[in-house]
């Protein structure tokens, strides 16, 4: 089966300017960050204490969004991705493409208690290439498409000599590695882990230019398939698409924050020349993450606004009898976009609430409206002629629907 990534990354070369087409990937990754808490808190739980998800429901819920068919690609431990790719055959008749996170640098070892993230990155590697591809070492040529073909690779600078070097020397290994086995990859590129490295405002412009001079020196064959990165803003995001319109821009999501933050921040993404975006933590800590992920294809398809958006959400929720983790009025309002993998140790970046995210009236979250306009009299939605209020209503409904069934 034809997966949605290839099509859509042929688009996009075709057409840099001009192509739709936007990228969505769940980041089912976390047990290599935080193990027994990767999952996420169980519903289960009572409030006084904390009781996280099995790892068996980890996958359940990864099962589940393969069935939805909505993101492009999925992103797993290399031991989740051989459960459900190798063993299941999940993907074989899925437009979803798996992928596997082929390096985990020290920056993403967060244990409770733990203080090695806050150190300075160092380049490390769980997992090998061999068994992502086929679920043992040395794989026969024609093994290697068996599992995933595609991974995440992740680098931190922090500005210093001897470890940026090494960074980079891991990096070069690892993509002559990828290339001879036909392995590819995405490259995530963290902002500095100390606070020391570089200074906030300097931030952006030192991270774009580590991204040009990094690439400068691969050839198209071993270059990544898209990058993955903090997103620093307007500018900073257009300055790095205009400089290279081949080169895919994808944005990192960070902690979980508002539904609001996590709307926002794709919908703005897009609008400034980015293609991807790889919600984690946004996805995994969702009330209910399958209907999360369809508002998510709304908004990078134009269909609806971010404030519409978490209001048709917790109507979503209303509906389906789920208890939302913050009330509406403060749902709606923008609060941290903490980007580091450790969380409370990153920045922060705080932005005024607008007259949008003001509390809304009793019963505004369960909008009904007229039916809206139709295109040719087949039936579908004019999104261009519809309100707002219109816009909200269809995809309330439509979801309640959806998962309701």
């Amino acid at each position: 089966m034809e997966k949605s990534l290839d099509r859509k990354l042929q688009s996009i070369h075709k057409d840099p300017s001009g192509s739709k087409e936007f990228i969505i990937a769940d980041a089912k990754d976390a047990d290599m960050a935080f193990g027994i808490g990767a999952p996420g808190l169980s519903p289960e739980r009572h409030d006084q204490e904390l009781k996280y998800k099995t790892l068996a429901e980890y996958r359940e819920q990864i099962r589940e969004v393969i069935k939805q068919e909505v993101v492009d690609i999925v992103l797993m431990s290399a031991s989740t991705s051989e459960k459900l790719t190798i063993d299941e055959r999940l993907f074989d008749n899925s437009p979803i493409t798996p992928a596997a996170r082929a390096n985990d640098t020290t920056d993403v070892h967060v244990p409770r208690g733990g203080k090695i993230h806050l150190s300075p990155a160092k380049p490390f590697r769980s997992a090998s290439l061999d068994h992502i591809q086929c679920g043992h070492l040395d794989c026969a040529p024609e093994e290697r498409a068996y599992g995933a073909d595609l991974g995440l690779y992740s680098v931190t600078f922090n500005n210093n000599l001897e470890e940026d070097l090494a960074t980079l020397e891991r990096y070069k290994e690892f993509r002559e590695e990828a290339e001879r086995k036909k392995f590819r990859h995405f490259l995530e590129i963290f902002d500095p882990n100390i606070s020391t490295a570089i200074a906030a405002d300097l931030a952006p412009g030192f991270i774009n230019d580590l991204i040009a001079r990094t690439l400068a020196g691969v050839a198209t064959a071993g270059r990544p398939t898209f990058l993955k990165m903090v997103y620093h803003g307007p500018r900073a995001m257009e300055e790095l698409v205009a400089y290279d319109p081949h080169l895919i821009v994808g944005i990192l999501g960070g902690s979980a924050g508002t539904t609001l933050d996590a709307f926002q921040l794709i919908y703005d993404a897009k609008k400034y020349g980015g293609r991807v975006a790889l919600f984690g933590r946004k996805i995994n800590q969702a009330e209910h993450q399958l209907a999360f992920i369809q508002f998510l294809r709304y908004l990078v398809e134009d269909k609806i606004q971010p404030v519409e958006a978490v209001k048709a959400y917790h109507g979503v929720l209303q509906e389906l009898g789920i208890k939302p983790t913050r009330e509406l009025d403060v749902d709606l309002t923008y609060q941290t976009a903490v980007m580091s993998y450790g969380g409370e140790d990153g920045k922060t970046f705080s932005f005024p609430a607008t007259k949008s995210a003001s509390k809304p009236a009793a019963g505004s979250a369960k909008t009904t409206t007229a039916k809206p306009a139709t295109n040719n009299g087949k039936g579908t939605p004019d999104f261009s002629a519809m309100s707002s209020a219109e816009k909200l209503a269809y995809h309330q409904d439509r979801l309640n629907r959806m998962f309701g069934e």
